[in-house]
Parts: structure tokens; sequence; C-alpha cells
């Protein structure tokens, strides 16, 4: 029997090892298969059964190297060793699994919070989801982690990741740089959560082929996104017709997530936000989901809670 197994290049290069040192062990410890690793196709030529347990044994260092970044020589002599390949299969990203992935070095990203939680729950249920609170609450962090676990499990093919440029406080034309450049500041929080998520060479692979983009809200329109994890954060700075064209986008096979804090609005006065009107817009519609978090879901510093508190109290006590 033959067998070809076809691997991306970055998940090739971490399963094989320094000088493809795993495949030479993966010899020895299979000594009457011939295996061949060949840029990103790995042949495995013997008996049918011996192939039959070799792929299934290779498969899991690949879920190996997806959750934990790399593969040693030890995780190979442990994994070819294994009886029961539960451990795991359990874990990839099974809808009720409370892990939601395994992030760079084996990190554990689940949903703590109940309001986290919910959003877990939504995203099996609806199409459209928005997510409204303040800042530290893991509404962003939360969707990125579901748009990732969907593309690991191949549910989707590409995820798209969005912010108004709206400036809050600086001056977008002063800072340096061609467009790119001054765009990438507004995004940097998208791609901090996806440094948490994936290997550094996964994920520039991933951005290089488009598999994952991040682009400002404006480059949006005009595209239809289909089999896709779609993420707008700070919604907060969309105007309504910013806000409309962007979930007219929505295609087939797509799930469309809104993030937003209403009480940081940086859209000049005389603009309403559209995540404003929207929560009474698209309120009632099967397959929306409104979900609000609040000061109980902060994960970020013990301050914060303190300081979210403190200005929500002072700006009731004020006249605008």
């Amino acid at each position: 029997m033959e067998k070809k197994i076809n691997l991306e290049t970055h998940t090739a290069i971490g399963v094989y090892g320094k000088n493809n040192g795993n495949i030479e062990l993966l010899s020895h410890i299979y000594p009457k298969l011939k295996i061949t690793a060949r840029g990103n196709e790995v042949k495995i030529v013997g008996e049918d059964s011996e192939v039959e347990l070799f792929e299934q044994r290779f498969q899991l260092l690949q879920i190996h190297f997806d959750r934990f970044g790399k593969v040693t020589e030890t995780d190979v002599l442990n994994i070819t060793s294994l009886e029961d390949d539960s451990f795991y299969r359990l874990d990839k990203g099974t809808i009720n699994s409370e892990i939601l992935l395994h992030g760079r070095e084996g990190r554990i990203i689940k949903a703590i919070t109940p309001n986290q939680k919910k959003i877990v729950e939504s995203v099996e249920q609806n199409d459209m989801i928005f997510v409204i609170g303040p800042a530290g609450t893991g509404k962003t962090y939360t969707a990125v982690a579901l748009a990732v676990r969907a593309l690991k499990n191949k549910q989707i093919r590409r995820i798209i990741l969005t912010r108004p440029a709206v400036e809050a406080g600086e001056t977008l034309g002063f800072l340096p740089g061609d467009l790119k450049d001054k765009l990438d500041p507004y995004l940097q929080p998208l791609y901090d959560a996806l440094w948490d998520m994936m290997p550094m060479q996964k994920l520039l692979s991933y951005m290089e082929d488009k598999t994952i983009e991040i682009a400002p809200l404006a480059f949006m329109r005009g595209r239809t996104l289909d089999n896709a994890y779609v993420i707008l954060d700070e919604a907060q700075n969309a105007t309504k017709s910013q806000l409309k064209m962007f979930l007219t986008r929505m295609g087939k096979n797509a799930k469309f997530f809104v993030t937003g804090d209403l009480t940081q609005v940086d859209l000049p006065r005389n603009q309403q936000s559209g995540l404003v009107l929207v929560t009474q817009i698209l309120k009632d519609i099967k397959k929306i989901d409104f979900i609000y978090m609040n000061q109980s879901d902060v994960v970020r510093h013990h301050l914060v809670t303190k300081i979210i508190d403190r200005y929500e109290e002072f700006e009731k006590n004020i006249n605008y």
C-alpha cells in the first residue's frame, strides 16, 4: 500500500523537526515502512495495517503541532506509543468543549465569564452576533478565538477582521508611512489577538494568502463574504450607513460578529453611532443575537473594573 499525506508548509517544518529528525525517528519506530518526506508531502509504503497505523499517529503529530507549536523527539515517542488517542481527539475543537482552542505554546484559550460563555453558545444558534460592553470584557478576543477554531476545524475558508479607521484624539494624516502604515495602528489589537492563538509563521502564511485578512471597514464595500467568520471590532465608531454597508456583505456559510463599547464613541459630535441605532432596528430578528457584557466580565487588570465604574458614575452626574 502507498499513501501520501500533504501538509501545509509551516506544519511540515514543525512536524519534520530539525534536519528532518522526527522523520528519521519515525523510520526507526516503523522499520517495516518506507517513509519519505519531500517538501510538503510525506509518502509511506508498506503493508496496509502498518500504513494505516502510521497515518493515525502522524495525524496526532499534526494536532500536537497545532496545539503547542512544536513537535520534539520526545513528543514523537510519546504519541507513537499511545494506546488510546482520545486525549487528542476530544479536544480538537468540538462544539461542546469548554476549551475553544490551544494558542501558542499550548496556551489554553476558553470562555471564562458567564457572558463570554453566552457568546460561545450563541454562535452555534445564530449567524449574526452583536457583543456590546465595556473595555476589557473579552468581546473581540472571544470572537477571534471562535473564528480561529472554525478555521482549524475547516468549517470556514477564511477569517476577515475589520475596524473603522476613526481617530481617538490622534491625527491619521500625520502618521508616517503609506496608507497601510497609517492604518495598521488602528488594527493592532486584532493582530495581537491572532498572535496569541497561532504560531507566527502560520499566521504570516495565512495573511499572505488572504486566508486571514485584516482591513479597515471602508475596504469592505462592494464585497460578498462567503464561507467566512467576519468580525467588525470597535463598531461604535461606525456610522449608520457604514454599519448597514458592512452587515449587507454577508454571504453563504458566514458568521458575522459585531463588537463595540457604546461608552467610547470617537465619532464627531454631529454623527450618531450606527451601533446605537442597530440595537433598535434589528432586534427580534431570528438568527441575530445581542449579548451585553458588563463589569463582571472584565478580564484585564482588576483596576480596569474600578476605572469603568468611576467613569460611569461620573457620566451619570454631569449634563451634556
